[in-house]
C-alpha cells in the first residue's frame, strides 16, 4: 500500500473529519489518542510546504517519521518519543492512498 504526506493531505484530513486546526483534543483522538497531536505536528514539520512525501510501505513510513523525530530530538538535546502502534495505525489509516 502507498502512503502520501503533504500539507494539503493533512489539511484535508482535518476538514474531512470536521476538526479545526487548533482542536488539540480532536487531533489527538484522530491521530491515535494521547500524543496524537504531537505526531500530527511532527508530520507538519517533516513535510515541505509545497512538497509531497510518498512511502511504499507502512514500515518505510514508520522509519521516516521515527527518523525525523530522532533527528529533531538530537538537535534539541532531548530524548525522542517513540512512535506507538496506535499512532502508526492512525497514520496508516489517514495517509493511505485511496484509489
Amino acid at each position: 500500500m502507498t502512503f502520501i504526506l503533504s500539507q494539503q493531505v493533512l489539511d484535508e484530513t482535518l476538514q474531512n473529519h470536521g476538526i479545526k486546526p487548533k482542536d488539540l483534543a480532536g487531533i489527538d483522538k484522530l491521530f491515535g489518542g494521547a500524543d496524537g497531536y504531537y505526531w500530527y505536528h511532527t508530520l507538519r514539520h517533516m513535510c515541505p510546504k509545497n512538497g509531497v512525501i510518498v512511502w511504499d510501505t507502512e514500515e518505510d513510513m514508520r522509519a521516516a517519521v521515527q527518523g525525523h523525530e530522532n533527528e529533531s530530538a538530537a538537535e534539541d538535546e532531548v530524548k525522542p518519543q517513540l512512535l506507538k502502534e496506535e499512532h502508526l495505525a492512525a497514520l496508516a489509516r489517514l495517509l493511505a492512498l485511496r484509489r
